[in-house]
């Protein structure tokens, strides 16, 4: 067999129009797939809020850190919001299209194949926010919501863009599993990955060998911490290169995934 070479060349405008046209279509359609799936939503967004409306409506009116509990609630149940909206939804959305052979129609489409799988990550944005808006709608109707507006907007930003490289690992999940495996794979990160980071218990109450030693090789945990120091919980130093690397660690399992994938 002869080795092809494809020499990449720039591309030109009207190419990056018309790549930038079919994103959009691509987000489009990925946003309407996940609505016509309402029961994907339960574990992505409904059980984060309920949770966050459960733990807010009992701890949420004490004070620590300076802070009212249901604030400091926020960054770290928001963190386990947007985990599970960008670690269960594409990831699952690849395996499902793997097994219905959607991927393989999509290789002989005008459409490239990294466009559509940008489009299942970028689709995750707006219910990321969804569910930050929603947990705090039920902080606020709590009383327990203490945060200018222009403190959660960089809450919200700092969780939106930061938890994005959580979709890499999940496209790499989804790419080499199952759907029902991916399913099982990507919960069996989700929650333990919340607990050990201390989203839903703070890591204080904890036992001490989790905060000493397996919370910070958590990813999750760095996030948390990102998230409390936007609500002067904390400090962010220390806590980005981890986030760093982890990028860069699932997007070279995702790329590795992604060839060695049976479309």
């Amino acid at each position: 067999m002869t080795a092809t070479h494809v020499t990449a060349r720039p591309r030109t405008g009207s190419e990056l129009r018309q790549l930038a046209r079919l994103l959009r279509v691509e987000v489009r359609d990925e946003l309407l797939s996940i609505l016509r799936e309402p029961t994907g939503l339960f574990f992505s967004i409904a059980m984060p809020v309920g949770f966050f409306a459960l733990f807010a409506g009992l701890y949420g009116g004490e004070e620590a850190g300076g802070v009212t509990v249901g604030t400091r609630m926020l960054a770290t149940f928001g963190t386990f919001g947007v985990l599970g909206v960008t670690l269960l939804n594409p990831g699952i959305g690849v395996a499902d299209d793997r097994e219905r052979g959607w991927l393989r129609h999509k290789r002989v489409t005008a459409t490239p194949l990294p466009v559509t799988l940008l489009a299942k990550v970028l689709a995750t944005m707006p219910y990321s926010l969804g569910v930050l808006l929603a947990m705090t709608g039920v902080a606020a109707a709590l009383g327990s919501l203490d945060m200018a507006a222009g403190t959660w907007l960089r809450l919200s930003a700092v969780l939106v863009a930061a938890a994005w490289p959580f979709a890499l690992v999940a496209l790499a999940v989804g790419f080499l599993a199952t759907p029902n495996a991916t399913t099982a794979i990507l919960n069996a990160i989700y929650i333990p990955a919340a607990v050990a980071s201390g989203l839903w218990i703070p890591l204080e109450q904890l036992p001490a060998f989790v905060g000493e030693y397996l919370a910070p090789v958590l990813p999750t945990y760095h996030l948390s911490q990102l998230a409390l120091a936007q609500i002067d919980v904390g400090s962010a130093s220390g806590h980005v290169w981890p986030l760093v690397a982890f990028t860069v660690l699932g997007a070279v399992a995702a790329g590795v995934a992604y060839r060695s994938a049976k479309p």
